[in-house]
């Protein structure tokens, strides 16, 4: 309090045997950019209720009409019709018109025809096309063969702990552990998966090198593993880019958004797999969030704690009273056994996971807490993958409703709700 009056230029009275300082000086340009910014927003709903509710709560209160939401976008020229044609030809002929390309509205007419057979079969045999093509290059770049009548199980995106690829590896090796514990009879049932990862890490980010390294450790033990053969396949992708992004989003049927909740500003990706079929799992953070309210609950994978629920568990942790589910602590004591890589090779990226608090400690972005609710939400996306008739509804319905996250809708609001110019028609 002292300090802020100084600040504002008010007298303190200091105590005799209280010892005062002013604050170092400091430049302060987030809150200069609210004071004199026309406008403030954020990148998803989610996020921008959380920059005008907590992020800047004063500024919120103080200008409220300063501040907007524009969720992001994606083109559907690069991430549909260019990256996908097997499947954008598939949609043209199914609503008879191919102006989706610059009105993506029109790929609702998709939604009546989610049921059709014959739409199905052709779109299951796109889906195919794409996946022999996706096959081709991970044996190329990885040397591991990969089976195209397993499901492909995508995440890629950069690698940061609050993006949570620790979580998905994690559930990976429980699921191995269950696997290997089954009887042949029992994994005659197991729904196959290829496990695909890609991304970049920050050159001195050495906790998401960690986890690039303990992924393709995995990938092999499992990859050579022939009681499981192609149940399984664990792929890290080398060298991530938008030209591999291309190859990988059009063949997956199952992405992995699962950031922590309230982390992740919006995420494009998800709007980028959405619009080829590919249905999502993950939290309720960025535009996760709208992506469900435009698809429906029943057509995407939720799990996990809240936005409103993180810190309390944050705190439950820094108080000592979180108690980690079993099926967490086997995966971390599979890990320190030194079944994947050598032994106590990942102790350091183990130690951010325990503990209670501390910089780098006490597990800050949940992957415990939410990890019970992750691998059962992933047994559930296992069941619906062995129908495939109702799965393939799903995945047009996704298409259907992806319309929303064209980039061109975006741009349009920026244009006319901030920066207000108008369109220069093209002779």
């Amino acid at each position: 309090a002292a300090a802020a009056k100084a600040a504002a230029g008010e007298e303190v009275a200091v105590e005799d045997d209280e010892e005062w300082s002013a604050p170092a000086p400091m430049v302060r340009m987030a809150n200069l950019c609210c004071i004199s910014g026309f406008a403030i927003n954020g990148v998803a709903a989610i996020h921008s209720e959380i920059v005008r509710t907590f992020t800047f709560k004063d500024f919120g209160e103080l200008w409220p009409e300063k501040f907007q939401n524009k969720t992001n976008g994606v083109t559907p020229r690069r991430w549909l019709a260019f990256c996908n044609p097997q499947l954008s030809s598939v949609i043209t002929e199914a609503i008879g018109t191919d102006e989706w390309v610059t009105d993506t509205a029109l790929l609702e007419k998709l939604g009546p025809l989610a049921k059709d057979p014959e739409l199905q079969k052709k779109w299951r045999a796109a889906k195919q096309e794409r996946k022999a093509l996706c096959a081709k290059m991970v044996e190329e770049t990885t040397g591991v063969k990969v089976s195209t009548d397993a499901m492909f199980d995508i995440q890629i995106k950069r690698i940061h702990e609050y993006k949570r690829q620790l979580l998905n590896i994690m559930g990976i090796i429980h699921r191995y552990n269950e696997m290997k514990a089954m009887t042949p009879e029992e994994r005659a049932n197991v729904t196959p998966r290829v496990c695909i990862f890609g991304g970049k890490a920050y050159a001195t980010y050495l906790q998401a090198k960690r986890i690039v390294r303990l992924v393709t450790a995995v990938g092999e033990v499992v990859n050579n593993d022939p009681e499981i053969g192609d149940l399984l396949k664990v792929v890290f992708v080398p060298d991530y880019n938008v030209s591999l992004a291309e190859t990988l989003i059009p063949a997956s049927e199952l992405s992995q958004h699962i950031s922590t909740a309230g982390t992740e500003a919006s995420g494009t990706s998800n709007m980028k797999f959405q619009m080829n079929g590919c249905l999502i799992i993950g939290t309720l953070d960025g535009a996760n969030v709208e992506i469900r309210e435009c698809v429906g609950d029943d057509n995407f994978f939720l799990f996990g704690i809240e936005e409103p629920e993180v810190e309390p568990a944050r705190a439950e942790r820094a108080a000592g009273k979180f108690e980690p589910d079993p099926r967490f602590t086997a995966v971390m004591d599979t890990i320190k056994s030194g079944v994947f890589g050598k032994p106590g090779e990942f102790d350091e990226l183990l130690w951010s996971l325990e503990g209670n608090e501390g910089f780098g400690r006490g597990d800050y972005f949940l992957v415990a807490k939410d990890f019970p609710s992750y691998i059962e939400c992933q047994d559930k996306v296992s069941a619906a993958y062995k129908d495939q008739d109702a799965w393939t509804e799903s995945s047009i319905i996704s298409t259907a409703f992806s319309g929303k996250f064209n980039s061109d809708r975006t741009i349009d609001q920026y244009a006319t709700e901030i920066w207000d110019i108008k369109p220069l028609p093209v002779p």
